[in-house]
């Protein structure tokens, strides 16, 4: 249930239909790839996990197994994924509830965006955390939404099927591959199963059959839904639906004929995507903390209020950037820069796998060269602008980690 409540939101409401517009019908194909290479990235996450069991992820892994500098590339690509990811959520939140509110102008797309990550950046400020018991209930109401989607839907997938399907290969391979490079981000969340060692009973049994269950689960449903989607309204409805009003399933439901399905839907996204970005805006925050202590962001962020719980300066830097990046206002663009980043997050995490000492490997290394290999490929698919950018980045936090470093020895 964590890996699930980790994993299922934003992705299969909202970038199902953004990579359906690239790939057509075999964004069916590019889920069940994007899968595989979850799964190797996730087992070789946890065979990391097992070894050095400590919070901060391939940001630790890299600075204990590699080196510095790839160590705070993997923190600065994570910060810039996962902004990305949780300005998608806003995005498609706002989207799925002006859908349900009946909301058509284009401004308050952005508007409604926006206020949602400021209200939920005062309430992690309040350092309110989501329980376990929580978790279940958003994971159950949003599996529900998702269930009843595809069984409303099936009806209707059968009578347009062999027309919406045909044919399959819209497009080119390039295609495909640009679509898994984008779907990759909607199984990412398998990381938080991974660093749970310190509290589960035999951690190199539990979690990687956790990872794996999981991960076959989220895919069977995420091409479930892919499918019937595409075969019940074709995938130019649906990429139309999720650039007009990032909210595409909802729409895709009102062409059913079970009535109110499209408001069990709009509920169950409504519910995922909060989750997604209070988890995101904690996440985010304690990375940027944890970067803030060691020397590799400004020593401002480590800054903890009051009561010592809560690191205040890094949750609201967190709530501007994805305040930010939220009004762009295209979710195609800031799912597209998350793909960039989280693959070269998980390059390193893969590398850093290759360097663990045969006494603590779980797996085979080419686990390890596969997932590396498969991360930087798909890495350049997206848009040109995006992997561009992306570099960019790259090297502005490389620059910014060479200053850093030099001041700390000059301190010294």
């Amino acid at each position: 249930m964590m890996g699930l409540g980790s994993i299922i939101g934003t992705g299969v409401f909202v970038s199902i239909g953004i990579a359906a517009g690239i790939a057509g019908p075999a964004i069916i194909l590019a889920t069940a790839l994007a899968a595989v290479l979850a799964t190797f990235n996730a087992l070789n996450s946890a065979q990391l996990a097992a070894a050095h069991p400590v919070s901060g992820g391939t940001y630790e892994y890299g600075y204990r197994y590699l080196r510095p500098s790839l160590g705070f590339l993997a923190g600065w690509m994570f910060v810039c994924a996962k902004t990305a990811s949780a300005a998608t959520a806003a995005l498609g939140f706002s989207g799925y509830l002006r859908n349900a509110r009946g909301w058509t102008d284009d401004g308050s797309l952005v508007g409604v965006a926006v206020t949602t990550v400021a209200v939920l950046t005062l309430v992690v400020l309040g350092g309110i955390r989501q329980s376990s018991r929580t978790n279940i209930i958003v994971v159950s109401v949003t599996l529900i939404a998702l269930l009843s989607f595809v069984a409303a839907g099936l009806p209707t997938a059968f009578r347009s099927g062999a027309q919406s399907l045909s044919p399959f290969f819209a497009d080119s391979a390039a295609s495909v591959l640009h679509a898994t490079a984008l779907m990759f981000v909607a199984y990412a969340g398998y990381a938080r199963i991974a660093v749970l060692g310190e509290e589960v009973h035999e951690p190199r049994r539990t979690i990687p059959r956790a990872i794996v269950i999981t991960l076959i689960l989220t895919a069977t449903l995420y091409i479930a839904v892919a499918a019937v989607s595409i075969a019940a309204v074709g995938h130019e409805a649906m990429h139309a639906a999720t650039q007009q009003q990032a909210a595409p399933l909802v729409t895709v439901a009102r062409e059913f004929r079970v009535p109110a399905v499209h408001w069990i839907v709009a509920v169950g996204a409504l519910t995922a995507m909060v989750g997604v970005l209070l988890n995101l805006l904690l996440g985010i925050s304690r990375v940027l903390l944890a970067m803030g202590r060691r020397g590799d962001m400004p020593s401002v962020l480590a800054t903890l209020d009051a009561a010592r719980t809560t690191p205040y300066v890094a949750v609201v830097t967190a709530g501007v950037i994805i305040t930010g990046l939220a009004a762009i206002g295209s979710v195609k663009t800031t799912w597209s820069f998350s793909a960039f980043s989280i693959l070269i997050y998980y390059a390193i995490t893969n590398l850093a796998a290759l360097r663990l000492p045969a006494s603590e490997r779980l797996y085979s290394p080419l686990l390890a060269w596969a997932g590396l290999a498969a991360c930087l490929f798909l890495a350049f698919w997206v848009e040109w602008q995006i992997w561009a950018s992306g570099l960019g980045l790259l090297l502005i936090g490389l620059i910014w980690h060479w200053i850093a470093a030099s001041r700390m020895h000059t301190n010294r």
